[in-house]
């Protein structure tokens, strides 16, 4: 709870500390700004050191999204996941005008010259249409993930930053733009596996891969190996097993990976086996088919690894 201050800042050795950055009342250098309400605040007994009386918000009121869009009087946020970062002209495909009216048919066919020059003039040069057709590679391949924005926004500025540096060449557009979107996924902490962001691109996961790697190599980007907990939640969404199991499952990858068992290996495969150890451990039965399509691995891969766990930690399921 904040309490007022400006009491306690009369004197003026209480103000020296206040303009030292230490608290008044508590004397510690524990004062922070807070940008919501304006003020500054000390963490350590919430005296409120100043107020800022200005509103930096619009000054009207809007109850749910339609009205914000109606109300707002500026346009949509720049974006990178667009080739001109959202800076643009869009004519409008309902042919009315600004009351709403529909158009004359004449003025229908010079709409649409307009929009097809518009279309045309976006991209200048060669690089903005490569840019643009990786772009909305990315944003293809983001929707049929269902991975968040701001994947897609991270996947957008790699590639530019690989467009930039000319590591393109001699590569295909659809291959750099399926690579920086896996090291989106990766840099985000997003769980999605190779074989997932192959089965939405156009091109093989061998060349997914190399690209990838060279990439991530070239622009410096230090990724951590993925761990293969993050996998559980959703497999064990997908299969409907019980929070018990999914519970039991993070615990043999945390006790496993410890000892580095996990080290080599897939992380999508250790995390349908531990999954499926998980299942015998907790008396559910969970057919290794369906944990090995889900995570898109072998049935050899799950029984090979979840033996391995099971080993590892010392237990065995009841018979």
């Amino acid at each position: 709870m904040t309490r007022s201050i400006i009491d306690h800042a009369s004197d003026e050795s209480q103000s020296e500390q206040v303009e030292a950055g230490l608290c008044p009342d508590c004397e510690t250098d524990t004062i922070v700004h807070d940008p919501d309400r304006g003020e500054r605040v000390c963490e350590e007994c919430g005296l409120v050191l100043n107020a800022d009386p200005i509103d930096y918000g619009p000054e009207w009121r809007a109850f749910n999204a339609q009205e914000h869009d109606e109300l707002s009087r500026v346009g949509a946020p720049l974006t990178q996941s667009m080739h001109d970062r959202g800076l643009t002209t869009t004519i409008d495909w309902r042919n009315k005008d600004a009351n709403g009216h529909s158009m004359s048919a004449d003025k229908h066919g010079q709409l649409h010259r307009l929009r097809v020059w518009q279309e045309r003039i976006r991209t200048k040069n060669a690089g903005e249409r490569n840019l643009k057709y990786a772009l909305s590679e990315i944003d293809r391949m983001v929707s049929a993930l269902g991975v968040p924005k701001p994947v897609k926004e991270t996947a957008s500025v790699i590639y530019r930053q690989a467009l930039e540096q000319d590591l393109i060449r001699g590569r295909s557009i659809e291959g750099v733009a399926t690579a920086s979107l896996y090291t989106a996924c990766r840099k985000e902490d997003i769980p999605r596996s190779l074989e997932e962001v192959t089965a939405v691109s156009r091109v093989e996961q061998r060349e997914i891969g190399r690209t990838y790697r060279y990439i991530a190599d070239e622009l410096g980007i230090n990724l951590e190996p993925t761990n293969p907990r993050q996998f559980v939640p959703r497999f064990c969404s997908e299969l409907d097993v019980g929070t018990d199991v999914e519970t039991k499952a993070v615990e043999i990858i945390d006790r496993t990976t410890e000892q580095g068992l996990h080290s080599g290996k897939s992380p999508t495969g250790f995390a349908a086996a531990a999954i499926y150890a998980a299942g015998l451990l907790c008396d559910e039965t969970i057919p290794q088919r369906a944990v090995a399509d889900t995570a898109q691995t072998t049935v050899v891969t799950v029984r090979n690894r979840y033996r391995e766990q099971l080993e590892a930690i010392d237990q065995q399921p009841a018979t």
